[in-house]
């Protein structure tokens, strides 16, 4: 059974920077894909950012240029660095690995 630990989350002035990690127990971590999303209140939760199987990231248009994935096989963990964020950037974001997702971390973001 997988199991997704999230961290990470907080409040960060506009600009700002943090990264969430995701620790990923599964004897499967280097054959699959997995990715981060996040819901914003009142709104669907979307992709973030995904990593495929063979290790090709996508990002999403909103924040192409100012996020990024790293998988790190070693430790089974997906990190998500977040630099200049935005207001528009506060969510709760959610790790997923297959059909599996974490608890969720906020992330806020103060104009």
């Amino acid at each position: 059974q997988v199991q997704l630990v999230e961290s990470g989350g907080g409040l960060v002035e506009a600009g700002g920077s943090l990264t969430l990690s995701c620790k990923i127990y599964t004897n499967f971590f280097g054959v699959s894909a997995m990715g981060w999303y996040r819901q914003a209140p009142g709104k669907q939760r979307e992709l973030v950012a995904q990593i495929s199987t063979f290790g090709e990231a996508h990002y999403s248009s909103a924040v192409l240029g100012r996020f990024t994935l790293t998988k790190i096989a070693a430790t089974k963990t997906l990190d998500l660095q977040m630099n200049d964020l935005k207001p528009e950037d506060t969510a709760t974001y959610y790790c997923a690995f297959r059909d599996t997702w974490g608890q969720g971390t906020q992330v806020t973001v103060s104009s």
